[in-house]
């Protein structure tokens, strides 16, 4: 039977699904090892058992006996922690081994699955590891593990560079000298508040066992459920990433950082994969002639609302938040996963851990079309505002109004010479909550405000291509780190939960590359040389992340926090201020927040009494100074926060 054409009308087989919760996999106990399968189409299951992750041939071979529901099972007497598997699935005659879409341990590069007794991986401690508490702002650092310590200039031993551990060594410093702190007490000093680890999952296209230099970003999946073994330091023994990659969370945890796991449900590296091979037909969406679907233009779309694929995906979360303590999930191409399973992975972490403990957002947009079934809605900026206000997304919005779209590298925004965007602007402030705009949310609690990913140039090249004929991405010059910093100070002054590119705050470059995802790690690590050298743009990040905590009327995440922003208006044509409204802090009841793209100083409409200065286009940290406003004007390619004790219009 071919079930690729039944995408309209599933076969009877696909219908007949366990009843919830009914966990799939391989579970351990000392006296037994337990196997389940769902391969509802299949005439016939094999368990076959190896002794090696990868090499030799299985030591056993089982048959699984078919029950209800299309569950295959097999018990074997005694525990076998750290035995490899995989399948023999026969479908239509067909006979295809197959890892276990289930599996929670895999070999190196995944080709096999592996039997894992879960509490033998956790590091010491780990039953008393906690997130610290809610921040007063949610502030995201995306990081790639092998960037964060790649670089020899980071001061972290050998044996650890590119690897999970390098996130538990603390007191590195730039070179091993002690004049900059680097690693975990990098990210301490700046106080951010979350670490967004891209994909930590099984992938695929880097040789877990070869060159240590071979780099990819990871968005292209194999075992959803099981760590990728290129960052452990050894990644032929299954539990070894499995305990490293805890050892990571523990650490971030201990030093005051919540973690928040890239995960992509959206496509698998290929099509051929183990949820195909148990299977055929059902986990992908096909088109109305046969073929399949393309929207994340990777050759395939998981048919997310599809109940076996939606269940899969919200307990593939459940199981990483449960297990590694995961504290946050970052969708990729959210907008090719349907809204109902967005509501039922925010709907099972609530109920486990508290309402919006655990952060949910992700792109609300795909890489294209996808064809999903009639009746479904895409979890897309359209169906954004419908969706629970603790499902959050990338607000290309802002991103593009500050500098230019982040597709079309000549364009450019606010910062960088665009004109006539002063309206937008000012909705950017807002975090564009409110229907009928370009990007339209219910409650800034829906809003990632950012102005760099690793998608697209890092915020420094953008500006360097548009900036600099000569296109020198290494020449910092005064005036070009001046409108940096304006762009830093209008992302951390606009509501929404903000999120920032790894480097970000010290103009990180990948020389204009705008998509190196399989570029050398050279290219894409964490230059710790490059942040001694612009410390002082970092030092301006750092005021600002400060001074954003101190201000719950840009904190605020209700749907009322856009009343907060008023009096919103047009100065010049690349000069705007507005008014927030700050209660209940006493300090500062009232701000005034201008933002100055001009050449030249901009007057302000207001009297100086009573406002205190607590940033402007040099200064992140006046709010600790006392300085008062002198001259009711804001400096060329500048910011100015103000803010005074009472509300006096």
């Amino acid at each position: 039977m071919n079930f690729q054409k039944q995408y309209d009308k599933p076969c009877k087989a696909w219908e007949d699904v366990p009843p919830a919760g009914t966990a799939l996999g391989a579970f351990c106990d000392p006296d037994r090892t337990e196997f389940r399968l769902w391969a509802p189409t299949a005439s016939r299951v094999q368990l076959r058992l190896y002794r090696d992750g990868s090499l030799g041939k299985p030591f056993c071979t089982l048959p699984l006996e078919r029950g209800r529901w299309g569950l295959w099972t097999q018990v074997c007497q005694g525990d076998l922690d750290g035995v490899y598997y995989d399948y023999r699935v026969t479908v239509d005659g067909v006979s295809r081994g197959t890892g276990d879409p289930y599996a929670r341990a895999c070999g190196k590069n995944g080709l096999r699955s592996m039997a894992v007794n879960l509490p033998r991986t956790n590091p010491p401690g780990w039953a008393e590891d906690a997130p610290p508490p809610q921040p007063a702002e949610d502030i995201l650092y995306e990081l790639h593990v092998k960037d964060f310590s790649w670089a020899e200039s980071g001061g972290f031993p050998p044996e650890v560079r590119g690897k999970y551990l390098a996130f538990t060594r603390t007191g590195t410093t730039l070179r091993g000298e002690g004049r900059f702190p680097t690693g975990i007490d990098y990210l301490k000093r700046l106080d951010v508040t979350h670490v967004q680890l891209m994909p930590v999952f099984d992938f695929d296209q880097v040789d877990e066992g070869g060159d240590p230099a071979e780099y990819n970003w990871g968005y292209n999946p194999v075992s959803y459920n099981a760590p990728e073994g290129s960052y452990a330091t050894d990644p032929n023994r299954g539990a070894v990433r499995i305990r490293e990659l805890k050892e990571l969370v523990q650490a971030l945890h201990r030093n005051g950082l919540r973690v928040v796991m890239d995960v992509v449900y959206n496509h698998t590296s290929h099509r051929d994969s183990w949820l195909e091979r148990t299977a055929p037909g059902y986990y992908y969406r096909t088109n109305p002639d046969g073929s399949w679907s393309d929207g994340s233009a990777c050759g395939n779309d998981i048919a997310s609302e599809r109940e076996m694929c939606r269940r899969y995906i919200v307990n593939s979360v459940l199981y990483w938040a449960e297990e590694y303590h995961m504290d946050g999930f970052r969708f990729d191409l959210m907008g090719l996963l349907d809204t109902e399973t967005m509501e039922a992975v925010r709907a099972a972490l609530d109920a486990r851990w508290g309402k919006g403990e655990k952060l949910v957002y992700g792109e609300p947009w795909g890489a294209g079309a996808s064809n999903m079934a009639e009746g479904s809605l895409p979890a897309d900026a359209a169906h954004l505002s419908g969706m629970d206000r603790n499902i959050g997304a990338f607000c290309d919005a802002t991103r593009d109004t500050v500098k230019g779209s982040a597709l079309a590298p000549d364009s450019v925004g606010f910062v960088n010479g665009g004109t006539g965007l002063g309206p937008a602007a000012l909705r950017c402030a807002a975090g564009w909550c409110g229907p009928g705009q370009r990007f339209s949310a219910a409650a800034p609690s829906q809003v990632i405000t950012y102005l760099s990913a690793h998608d697209n140039q890092t915020l420094w090249d953008k500006l360097v291509y548009t900036l600099d004929p000569e296109r020198r991405y290494d020449r910092m010059t005064p005036e070009l780190l001046q409108v940096n910093r304006l762009a830093a100070a209008m992302l951390f002054t606009c509501q929404g939960r903000l999120f920032l590119l790894a480097g970000e705050e010290f103009a990180r470059t990948k020389q204009g590359m705008d998509n190196s995802y399989n570029a050398s790690p050279d290219l894409n690590q964490i230059d710790w040389e490059r942040a001694w050298q612009n410390r002082a743009l970092v030092d301006y990040y750092r005021g600002l992340i400060a001074l954003r905590k101190q201000l719950p009327g840009l904190c605020d995440k209700s749907a009322d926090a856009k009343g907060r922003i008023r009096d919103g208006r047009i100065c010049t044509d690349r000069c705007v201020s507005f008014r927030v409204d700050n209660r209940p802090d006493d300090r500062w009841q009232e701000l005034l927040i201008v933002w100055n793209a001009g050449d030249s100083p901009a007057a302000l409409d207001v009297e100086p009494d009573g406002w205190q200065v607590l940033a402007d286009g040099a200064d992140s940290f006046l709010w600790q100074k006392g300085r008062t406003l002198q001259r009711p004007e804001v400096g060329p390619v500048s910011a100015l926060l103000l803010g005074r004790p009472d509300a006096r219009r």
